[in-house]
């Protein structure tokens, strides 16, 4: 009875307070601005009548224009902006604004009162029509606009996400590579090195006959186009200063590093790396090594390893920081693995599988051995836990302070690898999947791992479990380039396991 008089007595006071609850901010004022990102979610595939109700009280948007009609390129009558002022989430829109959507340039700050327009996909994009140009304010001019570095597999994964907003892909170039008198009209493959998308480009654009480049950053909008239920990508740039050339020559690495064994299982049978170390690479053409010799080159740079600092000496530094084999003999056949380690040539270290039938171009017992030019022997050529390691391949078996690699992989980011000086230190990198010689934004120049936007690597795996490190990708010497970049994919490995498990259809490959 007690309890039952409890809850009546509570009773009227928990209605009090339901009745607080319900207007959290008493007197507050919605704000009259709806994000961008908030009025693209309101489209579920049918056309939406923008009203306050359904835009949670607002009727304005507050954007940047990123569409520039001087260069003949953007989608007829469109007003393109963007902003961010949901969980600071870049987003864009398209305006139906007919003729005057041209005398709006990038980095105006436009207010537009969007309430009555409605919202609806015309020939794949996604706009708001039936605003008039009064609705719309000029708050200012000339603001700086944010362009989001974007890879063309996130655009082709989610169209939607991307389209109407200011992006650049960077190092972006065409497959077929073009020939001399080829130009930038049409509809070209354009890969950055992570997917392929469209750059489309109208036959009546101001830059249509500009000379298509090798390589370069490409700064535009990605607009949709719909074929049945599909969103179908397709990327423009709005003028010639869009195309930022950064290349117009084809440099085709020979030699590709796909792989390494840097941790043997450690067990009651093997107890050691010394001489079990190997790294797999595959050839891009025919080589008679012979005739046209090779080297590659490791870096251990774990505390111990001296030495000690800055590599003085990049590559060439020796003692235990850096070790070289020569490849003077042996072939390899365009498309196929072969190999560099130690004399073992076990799959898994000591009592695995002997794999001395695959291709070993060069086999060197380096626990036992100096290296060719320099080099210290050591029991542990690739560390296996920590500081950076890594390995480059060289053309010719002359390697100096600055000598260039042909193609450069590094693991983990640790210890003394590079110094801006002057005069400046560090580890000689080349253009590849990973890194830059010339920073692909600012131009600025950067020849060695850590310098600039070079700061890429591959992770370590565990120590001792016999881990084969992978290195998937798709390169296409016909391009120059990774036209998919390498990913690591880590294969489990045994005392029984054989070639096939790190030779196999999820190897590197060639296009």
């Amino acid at each position: 009875m007690k309890k039952i008089t409890r809850y009546i007595f509570l009773l009227p006071l928990l209605v009090l307070l339901w009745g607080c609850f319900k207007d959290n901010y008493p007197g507050a004022e919605l704000s009259p601005y709806i994000a961008i990102y908030d009025i693209r979610n309101l489209y579920k595939g049918n056309d939406v009548t923008l009203s306050v109700e359904n835009m949670r009280g607002a009727n304005k948007i507050a954007a940047t224009v990123v569409s520039d009609h001087s260069g003949g390129n953007m989608p007829a009558g469109l007003l393109v902006l963007q902003d961010a002022r949901r969980i600071s989430a870049l987003r864009g829109i398209a305006i139906s604004l007919g003729n005057q959507a041209a005398q709006y340039v990038p980095g105006d700050s436009l207010v537009i009162n969007v309430e009555g327009g409605v919202l609806k996909r015309v020939d794949g994009i996604l706009q708001i029509t039936g605003i008039a140009q009064n609705r719309i304010t000029k708050v200012s001019s000339g603001n700086a606009i944010p362009v989001s570095r974007v890879t063309a597999n996130l655009i082709q994964a989610d169209p939607g996400k991307y389209e109407c907003v200011l992006s650049a892909i960077v190092k972006g170039g065409f497959d077929p590579l073009p020939g001399p008198n080829d130009v930038l009209a049409g509809d070209k493959v354009l890969n950055d090195g992570f997917g392929n998308l469209t750059l489309h480009t109208e036959a009546n654009a101001g830059f249509a006959n500009d000379k298509a480049p090798v390589m370069a950053n490409f700064y535009g909008i990605v607009f949709n186009t719909q074929v049945k239920d599909q969103l179908v990508p397709q990327f423009r740039v709005r003028k010639s200063a869009d195309v930022v050339v950064l290349s117009s020559t084809i440099e085709i690495a020979p030699i590709l590093i796909t792989g390494f064994l840097n941790s043997p299982t450690i067990n009651s049978v093997n107890t050691s790396d010394a001489n079990y170390e190997y790294i797999q690479f595959m050839a891009t053409r025919d080589i008679d090594f012979a005739v046209t010799p090779y080297s590659v080159v490791t870096t251990n740079n774990a505390g111990a390893s001296t030495p000690t600092g800055n590599p003085v000496n990049g590559w060439a530094t020796g003692g235990l920081r850096t070790y070289k084999f020569n490849i003077t003999s042996g072939k390899a056949a365009k498309g196929t693995f072969f190999y560099v380690g130690g004399t073992a040539k076990l799959i898994n270290g000591n009592g695995s599988t002997n794999i001395s039938t695959s291709n070993w171009v060069k086999a060197l017992n380096y626990a036992t051995t100096d290296g060719a030019d320099f080099g210290t022997k050591t029991g542990n050529l690739l560390a296996n836990s920590g500081n950076a390691f890594g390995m480059a391949v060289f053309a010719g078996t002359t390697v100096t302070t600055d000598t260039r690699p042909v193609d450069v992989i590094f693991i983990s980011n640790g210890g003394s690898l590079y110094s801006a000086g002057p005069p400046a230190r560090g580890y000689r990198i080349t253009n590849t999947d990973f890194y830059d010689l010339k920073n692909p934004i600012t131009l600025e120049d950067q020849p060695y791992y850590r310098a600039g936007s070079n700061t890429s690597f591959f992770t370590y795996n565990p120590s001792g479990q016999g881990y084969f490190t992978m290195l998937s990708g798709e390169y296409s010497p016909g391009l120059g380039r990774w036209t998919k970049a390498r990913v690591q994919n880590n294969i489990l490995l045994t005392p029984t396991s054989t070639i096939d498990q790190i030779e196999n259809d999820n190897a590197a490959k060639l296009k």
